[in-house]
């Protein structure tokens, strides 16, 4: 599924307009990053729980060359899914 098919989706489901779902979504979307970015977690109790995690620097290889590099540190985010979630798809 796709942004566009999700847009879709919400709208049927919530009986409202395109524009306004996407809206939705929109706002959904910036408010987990803005959170994320200011070092929060966003939980959505049977969802699940978005995370930022941190990774050290490291030194990797060039598999073409062999030669060293090195690896910045960097953020990454992480989703966990929540008990319900899990339970719906199995």
């Amino acid at each position: 599924m796709n942004k566009a098919e999700l847009i879709e989706q919400v709208a049927k489901e919530a009986g409202i307009s395109k524009a306004a779902a996407g809206k939705a979504i929109d706002a959904f979307t910036d408010s987990v990053t803005a959170a994320l970015k200011g070092g929060d977690t966003v939980t959505l109790i049977g969802f699940g729980t978005f995370t930022v995690s941190a990774r050290a620097a490291r030194t990797g290889r060039n598999p073409q060359t062999g030669k060293e590099l090195k690896i910045a540190a960097r953020k990454a985010p992480g989703f966990r899914a929540g008990k319900a979630l899990k339970d719906a798809l199995n």
